[in-house]
């Protein structure tokens, strides 16, 4: 058991961070646009987390290199730079999103986003930067502690379980193309590109080793197991009441509020706290995930316990990101909603080009010797692979009008 403490880390901050803002407006949406009908998209899409996740814990452990570290050596510094470009261009929306939500939580209880936002950056930023790598591992743990307060809200909700049952392992395919959308977000904001980074570049950062891989397949399926029961529950949540109602919302502020004459002040003080952790715990770990790629990008080093006395590429970006995420959601006016929900479409788009990279990856003999992916595992993912692309690909004919002429 002092094994599994060690490696404890990786899998669930990775997981539970996929649970941030634009994660509990997408299931907040999905749950109160749709009721139940479309559950099964959760767990789905849960399956394919501990799927991917494991396939980038053991990338990490068997080269010591992250996801941009690892596409560097083997396919060169130009493909390098692609791969942190998309990872940026993705990402920044993401952190975005995630101080838009710890503004959202601060106007719960009456704080400005100009005084919450960035208060929450200069806090980060300082525990990041001066922090050792396991007094900040320490502190997101313990703010990923406070998710667990939407699985109460689920239950409080009262939902119908057979329902809830039925629909969470029967798929029923969307009716609208406003329904491929909350699948391809619902998928992205779960499978996350930058939680895949993250969790690469973290488990070399931990020093994950192959002697070590046993223990850290039960972090990485506790991490997705928890993640997916979270997001289901904040679904749950919101079908069970708003939809019930016929209300509708655009983000997480308005269902926590739209709650309270619903679900009982309670419930809202719940959904409120979770949204606050949730934020504060995305909005370190996704520039994290950035700064990572970025420095392994340009082959600097990239850990926690760099010192940050010198100038260091990896404090760089994230500073450089969070200054810039906080300044934007700062600004009065924005279209914040679009922002969020947007990136994580943006995250389904690009998510099938990152796991096709894994599993490149995990089967070259270049890149993981004898511990390439067995036959089974590379017909599994390829499996996987296709069900992500067939996603997509439904958004984007959705979206273009194409299934309706079907």
């Amino acid at each position: 058991m002092a094994a599994f403490f060690a490696v404890l880390g990786p899998g669930l901050l990775a997981g539970l961070s996929d649970d941030d803002p634009a994660g509990i407006t997408t299931y907040s949406v999905l749950g109160t646009d749709f009721g139940y009908r479309l559950l099964w998209i959760v767990p789905a899409s849960t399956l394919l987390l501990v799927q991917f996740h494991w396939l980038a814990v053991r990338i990490g452990a068997v080269t010591g290199l992250g996801f941009v570290g690892a596409i560097r050596q083997r396919w060169g510094k130009g493909l390098g730079y692609l791969a942190v470009l998309g990872l940026l261009f993705a990402n920044f929306g993401t952190i975005c999103a995630e101080y838009a939500g710890i503004a959202a939580a601060g106007s719960l209880v009456g704080l400005p986003n100009w005084l919450s936002t960035p208060i929450a950056a200069v806090l980060i930023s300082l525990l990041v930067v001066l922090g050792s790598f396991h007094r900040v591992e320490r502190v997101l743990l313990l703010i990923s502690s406070t998710l667990a307060l939407y699985i109460i809200d689920g239950i409080l909700a009262a939902p119908d379980w057979s329902q809830v049952l039925h629909h969470s392992m029967w798929p029923h395919w969307p009716d609208s193309p406003a329904g491929w959308v909350v699948i391809a977000a619902t998928l992205g904001t779960t499978l996350a590109p930058w939680g895949l980074a993250f969790i690469q570049s973290y488990a070399v950062d931990k020093k994950i080793t192959v002697e070590k891989l046993r223990w850290e397949r039960v972090d990485v399926l506790i991490g997705s197991i928890l993640t997916g029961l979270i997001g289901l529950a904040i679904a749950i949540a919101c079908a069970a009441t708003l939809h019930r109602a016929g209300v509708h919302i655009q983000d997480a502020r308005d269902a926590a509020a739209a709650l309270r004459p619903l679900a009982g002040s309670f419930a809202t003080v719940l959904f409120g706290a979770g949204l606050l952790g949730a934020s504060l715990l995305a909005a370190a770990v996704v520039p994290l995930a950035t700064a990572y790629s970025i420095a392994e990008g340009v082959g600097a080093p990239a850990s926690l316990d760099l010192d940050s006395r010198h100038f260091q590429w990896f404090y760089a970006a994230f500073i450089g990101l969070t200054v810039a995420a906080a300044a934007v959601v700062s600004l009065p006016g924005l279209p914040l909603i679009p922002l969020i929900y947007s990136s994580q479409v943006l995250n389904a788009v690009v998510l099938p080009l990152h796991v096709i990279a894994l599993q490149l990856l995990s089967r070259d003999v270049r890149v993981m010797g004898s511990a390439r992916s067995g036959w089974a595992s590379s017909l599994a993912a390829w499996l996987s692979i296709s069900l992500i692309c067939a996603c997509v690909a439904a958004l984007a004919a959705s979206e273009l009008g194409w299934l309706g002429r079907l």
